[in-house]
């Protein structure tokens, strides 16, 4: 009973192993093959210029607050109507002479 959920395992692994490994020789780019790695730097200076990032709460909850004010609006002004009267009355015209 332990066997029986590894028995659908071992032909899936079969059929993974019988894929065809994609042609990769010629990918690179000539300007890009002969271009040398990236310098590795230290981490900790990294670490320590994210340390010294302050964010101050009430600037941004402000900042999200205007732009929270400023996206209803404009959702309030996208919720009228969008045909007008007549183009309505035309519409439902055309669909009851169907």
């Amino acid at each position: 009973m332990l066997y029986r959920p590894l028995l659908w395992f071992v032909p899936v692994l079969a059929l993974i192993g019988c894929t065809q490994f994609p042609d990769l020789d010629g990918t690179v780019r000539p300007e890009v093959k002969d271009t040398p790695y990236p310098e590795l730097v230290p981490l900790e200076p990294i670490l320590a210029a994210a340390d010294t990032i302050s964010i101050d709460p009430d600037q941004t909850e402000a900042t999200l607050t205007r732009r929270l004010s400023g996206l209803r609006t404009r959702a309030n002004a996208m919720r009228g109507a969008v045909i007008s009267g007549p183009e309505k009355k035309r519409l439902e015209e055309g669909l009851s002479e169907r």
